[in-house]
């Protein structure tokens, strides 16, 4: 199956104005995107290759070539200036792709020496709008149970798919993360990624973790941010206006791959979760519309919604996930009113398609993605 990702074209169009750098989880594809920009071998240059780090650091990079990818320059402290150096050197004629499997922006301190020089484009993994506009249930099934990055989701072996899995983690934790921060006990934080899967799809509480880990509240509270800042696991903030009695502060997590969940019901939330923060994301990066996931819960009913999307800080629609294709959900319709979102959607993955958006629209998760045309 050849897949075209969904940035290609937005990628091609930054590039006449800016560098463009693509950050995203390890794995998901960034490098390969970026090579798809080059012609050349010599364009593409890694931090992690010992030659390729002295033809940068010597400043040997060919400006004739018209655009370099620069991988994992993260890693090298002083990557910003060293790029703000060449950038303003050999602009128009040099350009740069610069890809990363930690965010980009992470530790940006005192002000952004870059600015206004690049685009930052947020690369996620594989979604039902990327394998066809037309995916089918079978589709939808596969991607549900193999994940969407890209290699075990093409392979669909699951032998494969627990042995790629292993490896990443692995990778993420004892190589990123050593590249990035300075934590002494790394196997605590191995700790901490296992004990989230099991917490996956409701609010977080940091005080259950310190003390199943034994350690502050302020260090589990760091620890997530790391496994975030390293595209392992994101959290979303709940929605909370005013003169509403709702959970202000209390986040919901969930994991870039939602393939590593074993309960169902986690793991299609999950799925869903990850649909629409790609959405988002997309929203921001490509169109610099301000756009956010959110969750809602009264504190008063304990009613709550799994999902409501804000652009602009105003609630553009509200997403409730149920494994069947059950009657609608009263709080799902209850709370749409009382929040003035505009349009309300139950997803699920069965067949039956009824009622109406304004009020609270019943249907399967594939034919909401393609009628909201979700990348």
């Amino acid at each position: 199956m050849n897949i075209d990702r969904y940035l290609h074209s937005q990628i091609r169009d930054d590039l006449t104005e800016k560098m463009v750098f693509i950050g995203g989880p390890r794995q998901v594809g960034k490098t390969t995107l970026a090579k798809a920009f080059i012609q050349k071998p010599e364009q593409y240059m890694n931090w992690d290759l010992g030659t390729d780090k002295r033809l940068i650091l010597t400043n040997q990079i060919n400006p004739k070539l018209g655009l370099i990818v620069l991988d994992e320059i993260h890693k090298f402290k002083k990557w910003r200036g060293l790029l703000k150096g060449y950038y303003d050197k050999y602009s128009p004629d040099l350009n740069f792709i610069v890809t990363g499997s930690a965010r980009l922006d992470h530790f940006r301190k005192g002000g952004d020496s870059l600015v206004g020089r690049y685009h930052y484009l947020r690369l996620h993994p594989l979604s039902l709008g990327e394998i066809g506009r037309s995916a089918t249930q079978s589709d939808f099934e596969t991607l549900l149970t193999f994940g969407g990055f890209p290699e075990p989701f093409l392979k669909q072996s699951t032998t494969h798919l627990n042995r790629w899995q292993r490896e990443r983690v692995g990778r993420v934790i004892t190589q990123d993360l050593r590249d990035l921060e300075t934590v002494k006990d790394v196997s605590m934080i191995e700790l901490l990624a296992e004990s989230l899967k099991e917490r996956v799809a409701s609010p977080l509480s940091i005080k259950s973790l310190q003390e199943d880990l034994e350690v502050s509240p302020n260090t589990v509270d760091r620890w997530i941010q790391i496994l975030e800042s390293l595209y392992y696991c994101y959290r979303i903030s709940p929605y909370g206006p005013t003169k509403i009695k709702a959970v202000k502060k209390t986040r919901k997590l969930y994991l870039w791959d939602w393939s590593e969940l074993d309960d169902a019901g986690a793991r299609f939330e999950n799925f869903v979760a990850s649909h629409l923060l790609k959405f988002c994301h997309h929203q921001e990066d490509a169109l610099g519309l301000k756009t956010e996931l959110r969750y809602f819960k009264d504190v008063v009913t304990g009613r709550e919604i799994d999902f409501i999307v804000l652009q602009k800080n105003k609630p553009l629609f509200a997403v409730e996930c149920k494994s069947g294709d059950r009657e609608l959900s009263k709080s799902l319709s209850l709370l749409g009113r009382k929040l003035k979102i505009p349009r309300l959607y139950q997803v699920h993955r069965g067949k039956k398609d009824y009622g109406l958006e304004s009020e609270g629209r019943v249907l399967p998760f594939t034919t909401f993605c393609r009628e909201l045309g979700l990348p």
